[in-house]
Order: C-alpha cells, then structure tokens, then sequence
C-alpha cells in the first residue's frame, strides 16, 4: 500500500466520520430542550464545518484552506463567546426581575 492510496483511505475514513458527526449534532440541535444545549450544537457543528475544510485540505493539497478553517475557527469561538454571553445576561435580568421565590 503507498502513502497516497493510504491517504485516500485516510481522509474517506475522516470524511465519514464527520458526516455522522454532523448528523448527530443536528438532532442534538433540533431535539436540545435549553438555549445552552442548542448553542453547543452550534459550536460542535462550526468544529465539524472546521474538520471538514481540514481534511478537504489535506485531500486536495491546496493549503488555502488552512486559511479558511482558521477564520471559521475564530468566527466560532466569537459567535459561542457572543452566545454565552447573552445566555449569561438572561440569566442574571431573569433572576433580578422574579425576586428571591425559593
């Protein structure tokens, strides 16, 4: 077997892989019962978007798209951070508006 019939395999494999992946994590998005579930969805389906660009990389050979999983990398961990923080900021006015009911 030569190196570039087991890279095909490879990234076949790989590609798969983050196909269920990707599957998975949109019932996760449709069925989440709380935001948090659903933004952690989100976050888990930029990763896999990421993986994917990655190894599309690896099997063409063109290295721009390192570039472009990089950026979508970061506009992840923005939108999760932004997400969060409204999360966050719910949670706090939800509790100041209903007064102390324990």
């Amino acid at each position: 077997m030569t190196g570039e019939l087991f890279l095909d395999y490879a990234t076949l494999i790989a590609l798969a892989l983050l196909t269920v992946a990707l599957l998975l994590c949109v019932v996760r998005i449709v069925t989440g019962r709380t935001l948090p579930d659903r933004i952690l969805g989100l976050d888990t389906l930029t990763t896999l978007g990421t993986g994917y660009i990655g190894v599309i990389a690896v099997r063409t050979g063109i290295m721009l798209y390192v570039d472009i999983a990089i950026a979508l990398g970061l506009v992840g961990f923005l939108a999760t951070v932004a997400f969060a923080r409204y999360v966050h900021y719910r949670g706090q006015k939800g509790e100041a508006g209903q007064g102390d009911k324990r």
